[in-house]
């Protein structure tokens, strides 16, 4: 799912190209991405892009007469600009977007559809999109902290709460304790204060070089590639592939279709977490350190005799 340095990306290729401009046709591909009746999206047409903005991993178009769209991409919800009247792909389109220089096109990679657009009215109908996360790059050290330890969750989690911080999802949590040396699961509210604000320092750290990094790489084009997976990344992604810091192979919590990336060697003192796969595998008999786990590995491995 595009997280806050991707949407950021999103908003910094689309201001040139739509803002001051008038939305002069909406073509829906899918029945299921637009999720509201009123206003009916012909109230849009002809109406000029007066800015945007992201709440959390939305994407919001505002218009005159104080309309707006929310688009929300979810997983695999993309973007591109085509050339005025590119038409909507049969297989993966959901919509297209004409402008007068340009066609911004949405797809989704997906046989579950599960983009979203919202069309609402009114600043009030605007906020209801809001999960209410206060965003990171726009708080101080303490203000981090007290919301961090709202509840008493684990880190990893926290982060990715949407009701407590805005824009922060899957891959750049796993960065963000990566770059901090903290367990993903170690609990919001046995934080000290240091660990506390070593965690505001690295959330800023990693989003803004992301969000640099990514703008940098694009420039005045338009974003080909966006995803979670990106070789630059120090443990998203990388299980089994040796950490940046210390060399010692990244390491994994599988759930669901989500997993999470850290190092036992820098974030949890050399602990192995609990991965139910790979639990299974060793038939329960769980290894504490990198070494027992290597150990079993090793003796599976090695053919029984006659």
């Amino acid at each position: 799912m595009p997280e806050l340095p991707d949407i950021e990306l999103y908003l910094h290729a689309l201001e040139p190209r739509v803002v001051g401009q008038p939305l002069t046709k909406l073509r829906l591909g899918s029945p299921f991405l637009l999720r509201t009746v009123e206003p009916k999206p012909a109230a849009f047409e002809g109406k000029e892009v007066i800015g945007l903005r992201r709440i959390g991993k939305r994407i919001v178009f505002a218009f005159e007469d104080d309309l707006f769209m929310v688009l929300h991409l979810m997983i695999a919800g993309r973007l591109q600009w085509m050339k005025l009247g590119a038409t909507v792909p049969k297989r993966n389109g959901l919509a297209a977007f004409d402008f007068p220089e340009g066609t911004l096109l949405l797809t989704e990679a997906s046989k579950k559809k599960r983009a979203k657009l919202h069309l609402v009215q009114g600043e009030a109908a605007l906020e209801e999109h809001d999960p209410g996360g206060l965003e990171p790059l726009a708080i101080d050290a303490k203000t981090f902290a007290d919301r961090l330890r709202l509840r008493n969750h684990t880190l990893k989690r926290a982060l990715t709460d949407p009701r407590l911080f805005s824009g922060i999802g899957n891959a750049y949590s796993d960065e963000i304790l990566w770059e901090a040396q903290l367990s993903p699961v170690r609990w919001t509210q046995r934080l000290d204060d240091a660990e506390a604000e070593a965690l505001h320092a690295a959330v800023v750290r990693v989003l803004e070089r992301w969000r640099d990094a990514l703008r940098d790489e694009v420039g005045e084009g338009w974003p080909k590639k966006v995803t979670a997976f990106r070789p630059e990344m120090a443990v998203h992604g990388k299980y089994g592939e040796p950490c940046p810091r210390c060399q010692d192979p990244v390491q994994r919590i599988r759930y669901a279709s989500n997993e999470t990336n850290y190092c036992a060697t820098c974030q949890t003192d050399g602990k192995l977490l609990a991965d139910r796969s790979l639990s299974r595998l060793l038939k329960g008999d769980w290894p504490r350190t990198l070494e027992e786990l290597e150990e079993q590995k090793r003796a599976r491995s090695v053919p029984s005799g006659d």
